[in-house]
């Protein structure tokens, strides 16, 4: 696959802080900014999941696509001994 080009005008004190910022880690500006976009865009999926599943949640608690009270139960026994071991 090949990259994309993406032209980004950044104030001047945006430029300034990326740029040492980049030459104080030792790498190109290019890179860095690319890193913090990247983890930007990972965040904000990790976010936009988390409400998506409690949106599910929310309009499923007490219907019939909500948790077997077994498997839930199951499920609490299974991270308690998870968090036993990780002590």
């Amino acid at each position: 696959m090949s990259a994309k080009k993406l032209n980004l005008p950044l104030a001047p004190e945006m430029h300034e802080a990326l740029f040492a910022e980049s030459r104080s880690l030792g790498i190109p500006a290019t890179k860095l900014a690319r890193r913090v976009l990247e983890e930007w865009l990972r965040e904000r999926r990790r976010k936009r999941l988390r409400q998506e599943i409690r949106r599910f949640a929310l309009a499923a608690a007490g219907s019939r696509a909500d948790l077997d009270p077994e498997l839930e139960a199951s499920a609490v026994e299974e991270l308690g001994r998870l968090d036993t071991a990780e002590e």
